[in-house]
């Protein structure tokens, strides 16, 4: 039996109670040892209620911004908080400064931060040159080692990584510092995760040199590989490897980390192993493993919050202590740390106490290291290296004028110190606390019980290794359980719709498969076939098309919407089966990136299961029944060829309509083999009708057929203008252009400002209608060096190339640039000038030229000094190009953004709720974004769409529950909701009507109106709903009123007239009313104290009001008007139209006025969704809790 296996047989769970009686024996020598004062006042200040929150406050906002005068502000709203334990000098001086912060914010602020500094003092050191050297000497000891890691500005681009290594070069060329962590994170800038292979060799070439000068060293100096990152596990660990099997470091003895928490910890672990015996076996040093818990819990969960995948990490707390003695169970043994050294690191003092004894029993002492954080709990820490002989201390340092860069790793010290579930929140009382110490042992045995179901009796071959969290493999689809889970999603209905997770290019299988995706997409012909025999070329092979489908709807409606229902669900299944093939298509034919493509084939998936839904909730609206229409043309752009294509289909498709599918002929082929995918789920050929145009004046002629019901654009505003040009009347529902800005403030945490903007802007080189087009500077930022400096680095960083090159962060354009996207690219207004400057990148393979071998391929450009007023400000170019405008105060900047006449997407970076609160209440667009990217809207989550000239007809979001609503026709149907009271605004206007003579049926009919107006206020309009609940983002839709026109016809009945008039009241509007005859007296009283103007006016002067109303231009060209009218009605709406000319910013509501509080309510309200993060690096942020 060998050594191994004879001390294997001695289980951790032998030696609990020896650990308990250890535990005990060294709380009671750290009694005896004087504590830090700087953590006792820390401690203590985490024991007040709002201590936590204090201190994370005002770390976050009195430390971190650079303008005074925000961090005043900051100090100020914190001084009620201020925790009792603190000293009373210092809580005076707190308070003091609370009260002077404002006005003397330069005096105050300097020294409140000191105040804060020397209360975190002992947690990280200072590195200037100055102090640095006195610190190491003042703590490093013959038994005291250090580990020092650099903290640093956000890694946003090249400069600021190679900063960052040379700063860790610097530290290690001195004589007091031998030892050094650093992430792989930390040396370059961000990477396509996608491009595994290629990520290791560039951090490899980068970490060469930093590795020879610890090898050049004598003694030789060691390198720490640091983990933080889930997705930097295989990274690092591949890294590591590779390096340490270079010749030149096979004698270099080098470490890195693994985390507990995961689940993948033992088997990494176990990998370890065996590669460091087989480099041992060959003549090389052997390695070292440091053992954590895990540093970045928080983060991990908003990673898999945000893209749908299981959380990385155990499911509780428990299951990590378990995981964490696993792993110790099976490296402290002499053999495995012959090859394995292990730091034991954490100061969980039951853990440490385990491991030693366990190691002390086994004889494998020799190759364990106990290691501690620098300044926590430092008498446990003593007593500790005085039973074991040493101690290693992590050591964070940073520069004095980078200090609030430390605050991610603060935040989570601070957070271990007030968990009731870590065990540092009882380190200062547990040997006085005897419920403490009870609470603490328990835990320690509980994980110890759950051992064996991992470790077994200790026999590596009898192991049970925990697989990781996340398995998601693409090269694997179910094909055998879609069926099943479509008929689990038509029973769900739309309660049961859930989002679909994108996928993880982190994990093995999906990295070989997005590689073998992107090999194949240069050469790609998929779509080909379909995209040449769906070609119309004669006005004959049109008719065709509309007769077909025209005939085939009547077929689709017959089918029932439980049958449509299962069809949709089914296409989003073989959506979801043929991903890689609309990868490649949309690869290989629009340049799309696997990390922009991906997501889209997600959002496509979502849309058939939302939509399908969907479907099934129209059919039960109370008060309104809902008629399909026959026809719908689905018109969809190249920039987004999978999932808005796929949209337009499926929410037609869901609405009960045939659908003639026209996508953009640049984006043919994947449109074709979306289509693909829909028939193959049994979306008949002749309902869902594939086209393609050989002559320009077809498509034309399609638009203008009497017969298409509705057609569903996405594209430029121009476009929708052509259109109408073709047919007045024509029912168009488009989200069109978008002028996009992001407002930074003095209050924005500015790395990650910079971080989104650029990522907003240049993502999918910029080809987003939602792209951040502006960043406008308010205040100091414009005057930032390292808001500047982190931009600039970040764009200059960007990977330009073709989507085939995996390391690709941003793409081509859809062809050569012309017009005003070349004019944007190489033009710059009065007073501007190029930060960055775009140019073409020539010769970089077949996919980055245009079918005419034109370039498509620029790099992103930035220009400064953008004008109120100037071009740039206010035109959409489409491209990878970021104008800078700035503003003295945020209302300036809000005005410079409602002065563009689009209202797509906005974004806000501030942590001051005020700001927030004052932003969300002025800011004039469909989607809104709060400390985060503008971009990525996802189904439901963000539902999609503009306000002003970005959305035309009906305003209702793609996405969201009102889309299909404009999609059909609404007749009146009976309220079955019990009758509830009116809303307060429109209750006046039904009495009025009763004594204006209305009565009986038709009274009882607008009660039955009034009340579901009511009921639809409560259950939608009037609430903000966050269906995802996400914890750390909140998504928000809310509706605001919109003062709509309306116009009541002279057969109009007065029932009908009141209602209409009501639900804009009960909306929260103040409709203007339109009338060619005298309302009755009652009503005008009501109509006038409730603030609504009525104009008299005849048929003429109703087509002159219209048609001013169509002069209008600019930002506030928009207007709404709804007909309301007998037997009248559809020559009335069509006079509005006529009157209009067509304008597609003037929406016409021309149906039948129905009791419906859900139907006949919209017409007055813009919806509007909200997306804020709510969390700072993990930790819940409560700032706009009841903002919204």
């Amino acid at each position: 039996m060998t050594t191994q296996n004879v001390s294997s047989q001695i289980r951790p769970q032998d030696l609990a109670d020896d650990a308990i009686q250890l535990v005990r024996r060294w709380l009671g020598e750290a009694a005896e040892i004087p504590a830090d004062a700087s953590a006792t006042r820390l401690a203590g200040v985490l024991k007040d209620p709002n201590g936590l929150a204090f201190t994370v406050g005002f770390v976050d906002g009195v430390v971190r911004p650079e303008d005074l005068g925000a961090a005043g502000k900051a100090l100020k709203e914190l001084t009620p908080l201020t925790p009792k334990f603190l000293a009373a000098p210092l809580r005076g001086a707190i308070g003091l400064g609370g009260a002077f912060s404002r006005p003397l914010p330069g005096i105050v602020v300097p020294i409140a931060r000191k105040v804060l500094r020397q209360m975190v003092s002992h947690l990280i050191i200072d590195a200037s040159d100055a102090k640095l050297g006195k610190a190491i000497a003042k703590i490093k000891k013959d038994d005291v080692q250090l580990n020092i890691n650099l903290l640093g500005e956000a890694i946003l681009g090249e400069a600021e990584a190679e900063r960052r290594l040379a700063g860790t070069h610097r530290l290690l060329e001195r004589d007091d510092i031998d030892y050094v962590s650093i992430k792989v994170s930390s040396t370059v800038a961000p990477h396509n995760h996608w491009s595994f292979d290629e990520a290791v060799e560039n951090i490899q070439e980068q970490l060469i040199p930093l590795f020879r000068k610890a090898a050049a060293a004598s003694p030789n100096k060691f390198i720490n590989l640091d983990m933080e990152e889930y997705k930097d596990l295989d990274l690092t660990i591949e890294v590591f490897t590779r390096l340490l099997d270079r010749e030149e470091f096979k004698h270099l003895h080098a470490g890195i980390v693994l985390q507990a928490y995961l689940p993948d910890a033992l088997g990494a672990m176990m990998h370890l192993q065996e590669w460091a015996a087989e480099r041992m076996a060959a003549g090389g040093a052997n390695i070292k493993v440091r053992v954590v818990k895990g540093a970045n819990l928080p983060m991990e969960q908003v990673e898999a919050a945000i893209h749908g995948w299981p959380c990385a990490v155990w499911h509780s707390k428990q299951a990590t202590d378990t995981s964490y003695k696993a792993v110790l169970d099976y490296a402290l043994t002499p053999e495995r740390t012959k090859h394995v050294r292990i730091g034991v690191a954490g100061h969980n003092l039951f853990d440490v106490a385990l491991a030693w004894l366990l190691a002390k029993a086994r004889g494998a002492t020799a190759g364990m290291d106990v290691e501690m954080l620098l300044g926590m709990a430092t008498g446990q820490a003593e007593a500790v290296k005085r039973e074991v002989g040493s101690l290693l201390l992590y050591t964070p340092i940073v520069h004095p004028e980078e200090f609030d860069v430390a605050i991610a790793y603060l935040i989570r010290r601070l957070e271990e110190g007030a968990s009731q579930e870590n065990f540092m929140s009882a380190v200062f009382e547990l040997n006085e606390n005897s419920a403490l110490f009870e609470r603490e042992k328990q835990r320690f045995l509980a994980s110890l019980e759950d051992l064996e179901a991992i470790t077994a009796d200790g026999d590596a071959a009898n192991y049970r290794v925990p697989e990781p969290n996340r398995l998601q493999n693409r090269n694997e689809y179910d094909e055998a359980g879609a069926q099943a889970r479509v008929e689990a999603l038509v029973r769900a209905g739309y309660e049961g719709f859930e989002n679909t997770p994108d996928t993880d290019p982190d994990l093995p299988g999906n990295r070989a498969w997005g590689r073998a995706i992107a090999e194949r997409m240069a050469e790609s012909e998929l779509g080909s076939e379909l995209v040449e025999s769906s070609r119309i070329r004669d006005a004959k092979g049109l008719e065709e098309v509309v007769s077909r489908g025209l005939a085939a709807a009547e077929e689709w409606q017959a089918l029932g919407v439980e049958e449509r229902t299962r069809i949709l669900h089914r296409a989003g299944e073989r959506l979801e089966a043929r991903r890689a093939e609309l990868l490649e298509v949309m690869g290989s034919e629009c340049g799309k990136t696997l990390d922009q493509g991906d997501p889209e084939v997600s959002e496509a998936i979502d849309f058939a299961h939302y939509y399908a839904a969907l479907g099934q909730e129209v059919e039960r609206v109370d008060g309104a029944k809902y008629h399909p229409k026959k026809l719908t043309a689905v018109i969809p752009p190249w920039n987004f060829p999978t999932a808005i294509p796929a949209g337009g289909a499926l929410a037609a498709l869901a609405a009960g309509s045939a659908v003639v599918f026209k996508p953009a002929s640049a984006a043919a082929r994947t449109g074709a083999v979306m289509i693909e995918a829909l028939w193959e789920a049994g979306v008949p050929r002749d309902v869902l009708q594939y086209v393609q145009f050989g002559d320009r004046s077809l498509g034309s002629a399609l638009v203008a057929d009497e017969r298409v019901d509705r057609l569903i654009l996405t594209g430029a505003y121009e476009t929708a203008v052509k259109f109408r040009e073709l047919r007045k009347d024509l029912p168009i529902l488009a989200e069109t252009s978008g002028k996009n800005a992001i407002i930074v403030t003095p209050n924005a945490d500015l790395d990650l400002a910079a971080k989104d903007v650029v990522n907003s802007a240049f993502g999918h080189a910029g080809q987003k209608c939602s792209a951040a087009s502006l960043v406008i500077l308010v205040g100091s930022v414009a005057k930032s060096k390292r808001f500047n400096r982190q931009l600039i680095d970040a764009v200059k960083s960007l990977k330009v190339g073709t989507p085939d090159d995996l390391r690709t962060q941003m793409g081509p354009i859809i062809g050569k640039p012309e017009g005003k996207l070349l004019r944007g690219l190489t033009t710059l207004g009065e007073g501007e000038q190029w930060i960055v400057k775009p140019r073409p990148v020539e010769n970089a393979g077949p996919l980055s030229k245009d079918g005419e071998g034109g370039v498509k391929l620029w790099t992103p450009g930035v220009r400064a000094g953008v004008r109120r007023g100037s071009e740039y400000h206010l035109t959409e170019y489409f491209g990878p190009i970021l104008g800078v405008m700035t503003a003295d105060t945020l209302d300036e900047a809000i005005d410079m953004v409602n002065e563009i006449e689009y209202g797509l997407t906005s974004g806000l970076h501030s942590l001051d709720r005020d700001e927030i609160d004052r932003w969300l209440e002025r800011v004039q667009a469909g989607n809104l974004y709060v400390n985060r990217g503008i971009t990525g809207a996802i189904v439901r989550r963000q539902s999609f769409g503009g306000w002003k000239k970005s959305a035309i007809g009906a305003g209702t979001k793609a996405g969201g529950p009102n889309y299909l609503h404009g999609l059909g026709d609404w007749t009146d149907a009976p309220v079955s909701a019990p009758a509830g009271a009116p809303r307060p605004a429109a209750a006046s206007l039904l009495g009025a009507a009763e004594r204006a003579g209305v009565s009986g049926e038709e009274l009882e009919w607008l009660g039955a109106a009034a009340s579901s107006d009511a009921h639809a206020w409560e259950d939608e309009f009037g609430i903000a709903r966050d269906a995802s609940q996400l914890g750390i983002e909140r998504n928000l839709l809310r509706y605001r009123p919109v003062d709509a026109t309306i116009r009541l016809a002279a057969d109009a009945p007065v029932h009908h007239s009141v209602r209409a008039i009501a639900a804009g009241l009960a909306a929260g509007a103040k409709p203007e009313v339109s009338t060619p005859v005298a309302l009755p007296e009652p009503v005008l009283e009501a109509l006038e104290a409730a603030g609504v103007a009525v104009r008299f006016e005849d048929d003429d002067a109703w087509r002159a009001h219209v048609a001013r109303l169509a002069e209008q231009d600019g930002p506030n060209a928009s207007a709404r008007i709804r007909v309301v009218a007998g037997p009248s009605r559809e020559a009335e709406v069509a006079a509005v139209y006529e009157a209009a000319d067509g304008k597609p910013d003037i929406a016409v509501y021309g149906g039948e006025v129905v009791r419906a509080g859900r139907v006949e309510m919209l017409p007055h309200l813009h919806e509007q969704a909200v997306s804020i993060t709510a969390h700072r690096f993990g930790t819940p942020s409560r700032i706009s809790e009841g903002l919204v």
